[in-house]
């Protein structure tokens, strides 16, 4: 009995002991097989890089696909600049203040053109009548024979001579019982109130010239002003000193002081050669005034002369 358990114990090792060779060349040769699959299904994890590709990608398109949305708030204040710098151009992007400074200005501008143009035909003409009235009272002998050359004539010159010839016949019949200083003395009175009517005359319009010259520069610099206060507004409401936000609104500011010296330095100007030529114009007729007085004086003096001896 023991030795029949003997040979059943080591026949049972023997196939255990193969059963457990046999197990671990299954083992062997199973691992390669497990390991074969792993090899393809490496190709499929390695794969995901190459679709992992276009997600790469995508960042990069991203800025280009989220650069008009980030261009899209500059655009807008692109659009929103006055790119048209140009007088006209900032004439329109002013504020309403502004645009009224400006029309002022510019309206002040065309006064002053206009009434130099207006003025500087009448100064020339009345310098011209004024200069033939004083040649012809000259070259007359007596106040009738001034009279009769001036006599189709217009102008402060025929008035100085008619009005002399008038009081000299109002005061006809006293002058046989009186001395002529009377009559002297009424002829130079008419005769310096027609001088004055002549000036003032002529002096209109320049009046106008001064007070443009003296405030179209302190309107420009209101609008100025106005302009750079609305510019200082919009920085503090956009939140930016970017030069291009700021620069609009103060070149429109600054063209109304420009508009303002435009319309002051001509009227300056122009106010300053026509109060000469209007002095000049004064002498002129100051001279026409004082041939009539002599014309007058000899008049008088030749009434106590005999007519044989006035005629030599």
């Amino acid at each position: 009995m023991s030795r029949n358990g003997l040979l059943a114990a080591l026949t049972a090792s023997v196939i255990l002991s193969a059963g457990s060779a046999t197990a671990q060349e299954q083992s062997g040769t199973a691992a390669p097989a497990i390991e074969a699959p792993t090899a393809p299904a490496a190709a499929p994890v390695a794969s995901p890089p190459a679709a992992a590709a276009p997600v790469q990608q995508q960042p990069g398109i991203q800025p280009v696909a989220s650069s008009p949305v980030e261009a899209g708030p500059s655009t807008a204040m692109e659009l929103t600049l006055p790119h048209d710098l140009s007088p006209w151009g900032m004439f329109m992007a002013a504020d309403i203040i502004v645009k009224a400074v400006m029309i002022g200005l510019a309206f002040a501008s065309l006064v002053t053109w206009t009434i130099w143009l207006a003025k500087s035909l009448e100064i020339f003409g009345g310098k011209l009548r004024i200069r033939r009235a004083v040649r012809a009272i000259g070259d007359a002998a007596t106040l009738k024979q001034a009279s009769r050359a001036l006599d189709r004539s217009g102008g402060p010159g025929a008035l100085l001579v008619r009005a002399a010839e008038e009081e000299t016949a109002l005061s006809a019949g006293a002058l046989d019982h009186v001395s002529g200083d009377g009559l002297k003395e009424r002829v130079t009175s008419r005769l310096s109130r027609i001088e004055a009517a002549a000036s003032r005359r002529m002096s209109r319009g320049t009046g106008v010239l001064a007070t443009i010259g003296s405030t179209a520069p302190f309107v420009g610099l209101f609008g100025t002003v106005w302009g750079i206060m609305n510019a200082f507004i919009g920085i503090s409401q956009a939140q930016t000193t970017n030069l291009a936000v700021v620069a609009p609104g103060i070149a429109e500011a600054l063209l109304a002081t420009a508009m303002g010296l435009v319309a002051a330095i001509p009227a300056v100007v122009i106010y300053n050669v026509f109060a000469r030529s209007i002095a000049g114009y004064r002498q002129i007729l100051a001279d026409a005034s004082a041939g009539v007085e002599r014309l007058v004086s000899r008049d008088l003096d030749f009434r106590a002369v005999a007519p044989a001896t006035a005629a030599r």
